[in-house]
């Protein structure tokens, strides 16, 4: 799904990347930034603002986080360090905005709900430990359903139109399946 969102957004990034590397913004800045603006949205969904959240998140930290990589490819300023960094904080990023959201399930009283978040949560992590504990080991493993982009569209939709229960339930549910699936691709590909 991101390559196919990458190739396809290019005539608006690569204008945008072009105007970015002009003003001397450093990859590791705008993935900084990017991790910022979504702790930002994490607690505007905490304190109940659903609507503001989702838009601070579509409108400010996607962007960001789909510029980071475009202008340090652009720049020759790809480095080890700023893939690790990007990695991170993006898991970082996920965290905030879901603890944000348990917050608020919380403050609703939905048990349930902040259960399925801590899911959805542990779900999404393992999508992207199954696949760098996967190449560590020298096996590539892009496959399943609902890789990083797809979960970020979902909450912020979720957000967007005020779904979270809908959301949260989806996102436990295909982070999870996706996860196991690497698994046994994984264990086709070694065994």
């Amino acid at each position: 799904m991101e390559a196919w969102a990458r190739k396809n957004t290019r005539f608006i990034i690569d204008p945008i990347v072009g105007l970015i590397a002009r003003l001397g913004v450093s990859p590791n800045a705008l993935t900084v930034a990017g991790f910022a603006i979504n702790v930002v949205a994490g607690v505007l969904i905490g304190l109940g603002h659903l609507l503001a959240g989702g838009l601070v998140m579509t409108l400010l930290a996607m962007p960001l986080d789909a510029l980071d990589g475009s202008l340090a490819r652009a720049t020759h300023q790809q480095t080890r360090f700023g893939a690790f960094l990007d990695s991170v904080l993006d898991r970082f990023a996920e965290a905030a905005l879901l603890a944000g959201l348990a917050a608020w399930f919380t403050q609703q009283g939905d048990a349930l709900s902040v259960v399925v978040t801590f899911v959805a949560l542990v779900g999404s992590f393992m999508v992207s430990y199954t696949r760098a504990r996967a190449e560590g080991l020298g096996v590539e493993c892009k496959v399943g359903v609902f890789s990083r982009l797809g979960r970020v569209i979902l909450l912020a939709a979720g957000l967007i139109l005020n779904q979270p229960v809908v959301m949260i339930w989806l996102l436990a549910v295909l982070s999870t399946a996706t996860a196991i699936q690497r698994i046994l691709h994984v264990r086709r590909m070694t065994a």
